[in-house]
C-alpha cells in the first residue's frame, strides 16, 4: 500500500499533479527535474499510497525532509495529501508512519509537521498518532529574486 518513490515516472508526475492542488491549490506543480531532485537527495524521501481497490492507483503522497544542525538531525513531514475519494481509509496514517519510521532509522530524535487549522481531519489524525501541538510562532519570509 505504501512505497518509497525511487524513480520518477509519468504515473508519479500525474499523481502529484492531481493531489497537490487538493492541498495547496495555488502552488505551482513541480516538474520532472524538481521531482528527480527530491528523490536524489539522501536527505529526502517521497512516499506514495496505492489503493488496492482501485487497481493500485496512487491516492496519496507524503514527503520527508531531514537536515542536520548543531542541535541534531531534524525531520519534517511535508505535503501529506490523500485524494478526497480515499479519505478515512488509513492512507494518511500509513504515509505518516512511513515518514516516522524513515526518520527514526536515519537517527532523528523526533519528527515535526505543520497543518493548517482548517484541515480538521488531518489535525485529529496527527494527534491520534502521538504528535503534540506546540506553542510556537512559525514565521515566513517571502524571498524575491533581488535578495
Amino acid at each position: 500500500m505504501i512505497e518509497e518513490v525511487v524513480e520518477i515516472t509519468g504515473e508519479v508526475i500525474e499523481a502529484v499533479g492531481q493531489l497537490l492542488p487538493q492541498l495547496a491549490p495555488n502552488t505551482p506543480l513541480p516538474g520532472q527535474s524538481e521531482m528527480e531532485e527530491i528523490i536524489a537527495s539522501p536527505h529526502n524521501a517521497l512516499f506514495i499510497a496505492r489503493d488496492p481497490d482501485q487497481n493500485d492507483e496512487i491516492v496519496g503522497i507524503a514527503a520527508l525532509a531531514m537536515y542536520r544542525t548543531p542541535t541534531g538531525l531534524h525531520a519534517w513531514i511535508e505535503d501529506v495529501v490523500v485524494d478526497e475519494s480515499a479519505h478515512g481509509r488509513g492512507f494518511g496514517a500509513a504515509l505518516v508512519q512511513a515518514c516516522i519510521q524513515t526518520a527514526a532509522r536515519a537517527g532523528a530524535h523526533g519528527v515535526n509537521l505543520t497543518s493548517r487549522p482548517a484541515r480538521q481531519a488531518a489535525n485529529r489524525l496527527y494527534q491520534r498518532m502521538g504528535f503534540i501541538r506546540r506553542e510556537t510562532n512559525v514565521y515566513y519570509h517571502r524571498l524575491t529574486p533581488d535578495q
